[in-house]
């Protein structure tokens, strides 16, 4: 029985089709990035900040360990790169499409998230003190309330404590490539290879540390880091099983779209009463080979470009019941 082979819906063949599908869901993007511009212009709540609080804001001033422009590169950039590297592996534009797709709405989705609650609560940074007064003297009203003199900039950019963004990105991106590296290398068929578990935490072990470092640079409270984390993952999460199936299923290792593009294809190919239009035998073409070939990799199916036993039987097959046991 004809099955779709790995390599025949490319970026040239077929990705403008797929991207006109999804023309939608760009634009979406597109509004999401206004509105985190809007969001991060915007100035945020400036909360009661008395003098015996200050107790609490006067750690020392320091530069960030991981840069802000640091946080794209590594939580966006880096796993489009492995969104490529299987691509040229698999020549499957679905899988890429929807990788890039999910990462950057987990990504913008996470921002706007995070930037609304940080202009909601505008909780003070640990070293919020001498963002107020970096010449070290405090002025207050008669109600207790700080009368900071320092940068407006400074002291808008002090009331942002509350979540994190740096970690609600890291989380947001590289939870995402976690996600997507599991179901590519089948973390989860249950073959006990744990070593791909290794493959699957290193992404979280990055972006846990790029948490530590918030706080240990006194940008943050660790309630900022936690709730920023717990947000970037939950975002990961959702926007990828809006494309992928879960990690452990037998079909994690390709998005949703390419097994339904299977079963349309499959059908033209036989007619109602379930014959085969393309009964005569072929024999196997140079990518079913190489295909074949590349069953190792401790079963990264996504990898190779070769489907799992369950997908030796075609479709039809069971629908026909012709499967044989």
């Amino acid at each position: 029985m004809r099955e779709i082979q790995l390599g025949s819906h490319t970026v040239m063949s077929h990705g403008y089709s797929v991207a006109r599908t999804h023309r939608h869901d760009w634009l979406i993007l597109l509004l999401l990035v206004v509105l985190e511009i809007i969001l991060y212009i915007i100035h945020p709540f400036y909360r009661f900040v008395g003098k015996d609080m200050m107790t609490d804001l006067k750690y020392p001033l320091k530069s960030n360990t991981v840069p802000v422009w640091a946080v794209p590169m590594y939580a966006v950039i880096l796993p489009m790169f492995i969104f490529l590297f299987v691509y040229i592996r698999r020549r499957d534009v679905y899988d890429l499409h929807h990788a890039v797709l999910g990462l950057l709405f987990s990504v913008l989705v996470t921002a706007v998230i995070t930037d609304a609650i940080k202009d909601a609560v505008g909780r003070p940074r640990p070293y919020f003190f001498w963002r107020c007064f970096p010449d070290g003297k405090d002025v207050y009203d008669k109600l207790g309330n700080v009368i900071c003199h320092g940068d407006k900039n400074v002291i808008k950019e002090g009331h942002k404590s509350f979540p994190s963004g740096h970690t609600s990105w890291s989380f947001a991106g590289l939870g995402f490539l976690s996600l997507y590296l599991s179901g590519k290398i089948k973390a989860f068929d249950r073959t006990d290879h744990v070593a791909k578990l290794c493959i699957v935490f290193l992404p979280l072990l990055m972006a846990s540390l790029v948490a530590v470092s918030r706080v240990d640079d006194y940008w943050h409270h660790w309630q900022d880091v936690f709730a920023g984390g717990l947000i970037g993952l939950i975002v990961a999460t959702f926007c990828y099983l809006q494309f992928f199936p879960p990690p452990y299923h037998h079909e994690g290792w390709g998005p949703y779209a390419y097994f339904r593009m299977l079963e349309e294809t499959s059908a033209t190919n036989y007619t109602p009463n379930g014959q085969n239009l393309n009964s005569g035998h072929t024999q196997p073409t140079a990518a079913q080979e190489e295909n074949q070939e590349g069953h190792g990799c401790l079963g990264c199916v996504g990898l190779s470009g070769e489907t799992d036993h369950h997908h030796n039987t075609t479709l039809d097959e069971i629908e026909c019941g012709n499967v044989r046991k």
